[in-house]
């Protein structure tokens, strides 16, 4: 899961990744406005923790704009405003949740975690699809009541893949979801080819149907 965390306290923002990264999230930083609003505009990010007050421009404008550009980011506003106002005028904009400053990491991986799972899986832990169990608070994957050990990066990309069901993802997006903006300074995605065969190869010998087709000069596609 690809996390972008737009906010300019140094200390927070490392703190956050640290914490997030503990949690297998991918965490990307972007400290100002700017830098905000080129990364929103470049990249797709499962969940977005807003800063309001940025040194060079008001985070609400970001918000703003990805609702303008019919982005599907989710959004978390992180804030050290505890006005009712803001929290109405983030919420109407169309922002996800927020959280006042100062909040426990905890308490800000179990929003992720919720918003994640209202998103994408119908507010439930549990995903099933015929022999296929996922667990995602225990991030355990079962075929026919049979654990399967992953890696985490195959449990971040069969996650996204279910999320995505029936939606036909490119490599290059598949590189991005698992890498961030180092995608781009990459030679090639053959990395993505690399995990997408692995987990191909370890959900079919556990007893798995085949969900994950390859759509020939496109990428892949989660068939259910």
């Amino acid at each position: 899961m690809k996390i972008l965390i737009i906010e300019d306290e140094n200390e927070l923002a490392n703190s956050i990744v640290e914490y997030l990264s503990e949690e297998n999230y991918l965490c990307e930083v972007a400290p100002t406005f700017t830098e905000a609003m080129n990364k929103t505009e470049m990249f797709n990010y499962d969940c977005i923790l807003l800063d309001i007050t940025l040194p060079d421009g008001n985070g609400l404008k970001i918000l703003e704009e990805l609702k303008k550009e019919n982005k599907q980011d989710g959004v978390i506003i992180i804030s050290a405003k505890n006005s009712l106002d803001d929290k109405i005028k983030g919420l109407q904009i169309g922002a996800d949740d927020y959280l006042t400053k100062p909040f426990h990491l905890s308490e800000l991986t179990a929003r992720i975690y919720s918003l994640m799972r209202r998103r994408q899986f119908n507010n439930s832990n549990i995903i099933k699809q015929d022999e296929l169990e996922i667990d995602l608070l225990a991030k355990t994957v079962s075929v026919n009541c049979e654990p399967i050990a992953l890696t985490k990066k195959e449990f971040d990309l069969l996650i996204y893949f279910i999320g995505n069901k029936n939606r036909v993802l490119s490599k290059s997006i598949l590189a991005e979801h698992l890498s961030g903006d180092f995608a781009d300074m990459l030679d090639n995605h053959d990395f993505v080819y690399a995990h997408v065969k692995n987990l191909k190869k370890k959900l079919y010998d556990a007893g798995c149907e085949q969900y994950i087709k390859t759509v020939y000069g496109t990428g892949y596609k989660w068939e259910g």
